[in-house]
C-alpha cells in the first residue's frame, strides 16, 4: 500500500469520525435565534407575592391529613412568574407561561455565550391535559421541531437525570385532576393529600450537607446568645459576624445557613417544620436583637438577607414591598425605613450568595449596624394605606421614586456595597 493510499484512508478514517460532531454542532447553530422569544427581567410582582400567599395558606399542610382531598386554583400568572424565577436562578434564562385552547406552554430563552453576535437558543413545549397529567403536543427547538414522543423522553431524563424520579412519580400519583382553563386564566389541580409530599419537598429544598451546616450555625447561634441576659437588647451586627464565620472561613453554602437560622430566630418561627430533625438542637436564648436599636428593622434586614441568599433579590425586594403595603392597609404602616433596611438585607444576601471576597474581608472584622444599613433617619414612616395614596400614589410617582433614590444613594455611600 503505497504512502499517498494510507494517508487518504487515514484523512477518510478521521472524517467519518469527526463527521457526527460536525452535524451536532451544525445543527446546534442553526437552531440559535438572533431575537429572544422570552425577553423580560426578574421582577417579580406584588401580585405574584400575594397569589403565592393565598395559594400556600389555603393548602397549608400542617392542616392536611392523608388521603384528604383538594383543589388548588393556580393563576397562570402566578405559574409564569415561577417559572421564570426558576429559569432565572437555575440557568441564567428567561421563561413564561401562557394558556390557550386547553393547552398550557412553557417557553424558554437561553443566551448562548462565547458565540459571535448574540445568540439565543428558544424552547417552546405545549402540553394539553391527558387523564390528570400533561402529556406534551408539540415541542420546538428555535425553528426545529420536535416530536412529540421524544420531547416526553428528553424530559423523563432530565428528571431521572436531577434525581428527582421518585418525587415526580408520588407527586403523579396524587393528583387526581388536572384542568388548563384559559378563559379563567387558572390551571385546576385537584390531588389527594400524601405526607411523603412534604418530606420530599423539604429534601428539595434541603440537602444532607445544608442541613449540616444549619445544625452547626443553630448550635453557634445558641453559644454566641448563651451569655447575654434575657430579652436583652442586643445589636444584630454583634452576632452576624461571629455567626457567618462559625465554622471557619465563610462560604456561601455557610452562609446562607446562618442567615436561615438567624431569620427563623428573629421571627419566632419554629425551624422544626421543615426540618422536623432540629427539634432535637439547641434552642437559643431568647433576646432582642436589633438593628440601630429597632427590633423591626432588625428583622427586615436579616428576613431580606436571607429571601435574597435563597431565592434571589427579585424575591427578597418583591417580598419586601409586599409587607409594607400589607402593613399600611391595617398593620404598623408603610415605612420606608423598614424599606431600606429591606434593600441592605437583600445587597447583603446577594454578596453571600456570590461568594463575594468584598464581604469574606470585611467579615474579618466585627462590623457595625452602620456597616450593614444606611441611616434610617428622615424616612418617612408610619404611614397608613390613605396617607401612602396621598403622598406616593400607587408607588410609581415622582414622590415615591424620591425616597427610594434616596435610600438607594445611601446605600451605595455604604464601603460594604460599593
Amino acid at each position: 500500500m503505497t504512502v499517498r493510499r494510507m494517508l487518504f484512508r487515514a484523512a477518510v478514517t478521521t472524517a467519518l469520525l469527526f463527521l457526527p460532531l460536525l452535524l451536532a454542532a451544525t445543527l446546534f447553530f442553526s437552531a440559535l435565534d438572533q431575537v429572544p422569544l422570552v425577553s423580560r427581567g426578574e421582577t417579580i410582582s406584588q401580585s405574584s407575592i400575594a397569589e403565592a400567599k393565598r395559594l400556600l395558606a389555603s393548602n397549608d399542610p400542617r392542616h392536611l391529613q392523608k388521603g384528604d382531598e383538594r383543589t388548588a386554583v393556580i393563576p397562570a400568572a402566578l405559574l409564569d412568574a415561577a417559572i421564570n424565577h426558576l429559569a432565572s436562578r437555575s440557568l441564567g434564562a428567561r421563561g413564561a407561561f401562557f394558556l390557550a385552547d386547553d393547552t398550557a406552554e412553557v417557553r424558554l430563552t437561553v443566551r448562548i455565550p462565547g458565540v459571535p453576535g448574540p445568540r439565543y437558543l428558544n424552547l417552546r413545549t405545549a402540553f394539553e391535559a391527558v387523564a390528570g397529567e400533561p402529556r406534551v403536543v408539540k415541542a420546538s427547538i428555535s425553528s426545529l421541531p420536535i416530536p412529540a414522543g421524544l420531547a416526553e423522553w428528553l424530559i423523563a431524563s432530565a428528571i431521572r437525570s436531577a434525581g428527582f424520579a421518585d418525587d415526580w412519580k408520588v407527586a403523579r400519583q396524587a393528583i387526581r385532576h388536572l384542568v388548563f382553563e384559559p378563559d379563567q386564566g387558572n390551571v385546576e389541580v385537584r390531588y389527594t393529600w400524601q405526607p411523603d409530599l412534604l418530606e420530599q419537598a423539604r429534601r428539595l429544598a434541603f440537602t444532607p450537607q445544608e442541613i449540616v451546616r444549619i445544625e452547626a450555625a443553630q448550635r453557634a447561634l445558641a453559644r454566641l446568645l448563651d451569655p447575654y441576659a434575657h430579652r436583652a437588647n442586643v445589636p444584630v451586627s454583634k452576632v452576624l459576624t461571629p455567626l457567618m464565620a462559625c465554622c471557619g472561613d465563610p462560604t456561601p453554602q455557610e452562609g446562607r445557613a446562618a442567615l436561615l437560622v438567624l431569620a427563623t430566630y428573629l421571627t419566632g418561627s419554629n425551624l422544626a417544620v421543615v426540618l422536623p430533625e432540629s427539634a432535637k438542637w439547641p434552642r437559643p436564648r431568647r433576646v432582642k436583637l436589633t438593628l440601630f436599636g429597632r427590633h423591626d428593622s432588625a428583622q427586615h434586614f436579616i428576613v431580606s438577607a436571607a429571601l435574597a441568599a435563597w431565592a434571589g433579590e427579585p424575591a427578597a425586594n418583591a417580598v419586601g414591598l409586599f409587607k409594607e403595603i400589607q402593613d399600611s392597609r391595617g398593620g404598623s404602616g408603610f415605612s420606608f425605613a423598614d424599606l431600606a433596611a429591606d434593600r441592605a438585607g437583600t445587597r447583603f444576601g446577594e454578596l453571600v450568595a456570590s461568594g463575594s471576597p468584598h464581604l469574606e474581608n470585611a467579615l474579618r472584622r466585627t462590623l457595625t449596624d452602620a456597616d450593614l444599613a444606611p441611616s434610617l433617619d428622615g424616612l418617612p414612616e408610619p404611614l397608613a394605606a390613605a396617607d401612602f395614596e396621598q403622598r406616593f400614589g400607587a408607588g410609581d410617582n415622582a414622590a415615591y421614586r424620591q425616597v427610594t433614590t434616596e435610600i438607594e444613594r445611601r446605600l451605595a455611600a455604604l464601603p460594604l456595597y460599593r
